[in-house]
Parts: C-alpha cells; sequence; structure tokens
C-alpha cells in the first residue's frame, strides 16, 4: 500500500502531482492578472468614450452628412425610446475597444512572451504593431473611401414626389441601424486588412508557403470577391473596393512569405554550418 503512495525515493507521491499542477496554477494566475489590466483599460477607455460618445456618432455621421447637406432639414431618427441611449453605450464600447487595444495587445504579448525564445520573441513583436496598423488602415479606407460612395449610390434611390397621387421616398436612418453599418463596414474591411499577417504567421510555421499561395491565387480571387459579397452591404462600390485591396494585400503576402522563407533558409543555413 506505501509501495503505491510513496515513489522510488521515498517521496510521497502526492508532492510530485502537486509540483506539477504549480505551474498550471502559476499560468492561470498570470492569466487572470493580464485579463484584469485589459478589462480595467478598458473600462477606463468606456468611461472617457461615453462622455464624447454623442462626438465620435457626429463623427461617424459626417459623411453622410456632407451628402445629404445640413440646411435641408434632415435628420436621424429613433423608434424606441432606449435607442439612442444603447446607441452611445455601442459607440463609447466599440471606441473604448480601440483605444485600449494598445494595452490589449501588450498584456497578451506579455502573457506569451515567457513561453518564447529570443528570436521568436522579435518575430512576433512586428506581427503586434502590424495588425493595429493594418486595421487603422482598413478602417480609414473605409471611412474616407467607401462610406462616401456607398451613401452616394443609396441616397440615388430617393425620388421625390411626381404628381398629387405619388409620395416623395426620402431617406430617414435610425440611429442604430446607421451604426450597425458602420461598424460592419469598419470590422470587416480591418479584419480583411489582416490578411497580410495571417498568411506571413502561417509561412513562418511552415503552414503556407510562397509558392502554394502563387498556384491558389485565381481561387484566392474567387474567395474575394465571395467574401466581400457576404461582409459587405448588398451594393457593387462596397463590395469592389473591399476586393481590390484583399487581392492587392494577397499579392504582398507573397512576397513577405518569400522574405520569411529565404530567412528561415539562412537562419537552417547557419545552424547546419554551425553543427
Amino acid at each position: 500500500m506505501s509501495d503505491a503512495i510513496n515513489g522510488p525515493d521515498g517521496n510521497d507521491a502526492y508532492d510530485e502531482v502537486e509540483d506539477k499542477k504549480q505551474p498550471l496554477l502559476s499560468h492561470l494566475v498570470e492569466l487572470r492578472n493580464r485579463l484584469l489590466y485589459a478589462v480595467a483599460a478598458i473600462f477606463v477607455a468606456f468611461i472617457i468614450c461615453f462622455y464624447f460618445a454623442e462626438g465620435i456618432y457626429g463623427f461617424l455621421m459626417a459623411p453622410l452628412a456632407d451628402l445629404i447637406g445640413q440646411d435641408q432639414g434632415r435628420r436621424m431618427i429613433f423608434t424606441a425610446l432606449h435607442e439612442a441611449f444603447f446607441t452611445y453605450i455601442k459607440v463609447a464600447f466599440w471606441a473604448a475597444f480601440m483605444l485600449a487595444f494598445p494595452i490589449i495587445a501588450s498584456q497578451v504579448y506579455m502573457f506569451v512572451a515567457p513561453g518564447l525564445y529570443q528570436n521568436e520573441k522579435k518575430a512576433f513583436a512586428p506581427f503586434l504593431i502590424a495588425t493595429p496598423i493594418l486595421f487603422l488602415i482598413g478602417g480609414a479606407m473605409v471611412y474616407y473611401l467607401v462610406m462616401p460612395m456607398a451613401w452616394q449610390f443609396f441616397l440615388s434611390f430617393e425620388a421625390p414626389a411626381v404628381g398629387s397621387e405619388s409620395l416623395a421616398i426620402q431617406l430617414e436612418p435610425k440611429v442604430n441601424e446607421y451604426l450597425s453599418l458602420v461598424m460592419k463596414l469598419i470590422f470587416a474591411f480591418g479584419l480583411c486588412f489582416q490578411l497580410p499577417v495571417l498568411l506571413t504567421l502561417l509561412a513562418r510555421v511552415g503552414i503556407a508557403s510562397a509558392q502554394g499561395m502563387r498556384d491558389k491565387r485565381k481561387y484566392a480571387i474567387v474567395g474575394v470577391f465571395v467574401v466581400a459579397a457576404i461582409i459587405t452591404p448588398p451594393d457593387p462600390i462596397s463590395q469592389i473596393t473591399l476586393a481590390i485591396p484583399i487581392i492587392l494585400l494577397y499579392e504582398i503576402s507573397i512576397f513577405c512569405a518569400v522574405y520569411v522563407e529565404r530567412k528561415r533558409d539562412q537562419e537552417q543555413a547557419k545552424a547546419d554550418a554551425a553543427g
């Protein structure tokens, strides 16, 4: 009975199990601390952003306001008592998440960094920096290029009243529906602009290769247009405006994969020569 409990050196097997549990518990404690820091950053940013929520919403509404003009008595409406309030809550939350993203990303890095070698840390850092930059570029493209063209397309369906037996067709957007559409576009473009990061990471770990991406280029182009048709509003302007940059980013990803493969081959050659 005691032989089943004690190890070959006489130590209690229970202590050995507890020693194995300790690293897992320390990792869980570290994960909890990083999550708490990230949530605290989002909460503080949310308080700040909620104070400026009306101004942020006005910024998002500016492309539409520029098209319809401020002197025509145009308006945005809400049909539920709580709709405008919860719309500002959503605006503040998404703005807070974007504002706190550098802190969130740093917490992710600080959690995984102890388990990485020095060369892996150097490889991971550029992707951590490129992710928010590419997302910001995608969001800026939506705001300054896609939204004005898409809104102009949708406004073209307005029609004045013809005669006394017809009614004018005029846009009166709801505040929550407008926000949902804008955020959908921003996140669609922002996430799709992460394609070089994703494909370069896959190439670095050996799952994808530059030659494989070249061979599958025609399938990727078809897939890009399918994805653009699904995640954008049903107008050709938004779909084409999203598809073309993604195709260009796919080509950039191929060059990034070539660079990663060459660097990996050079490191392998150095290791072989040293061995």
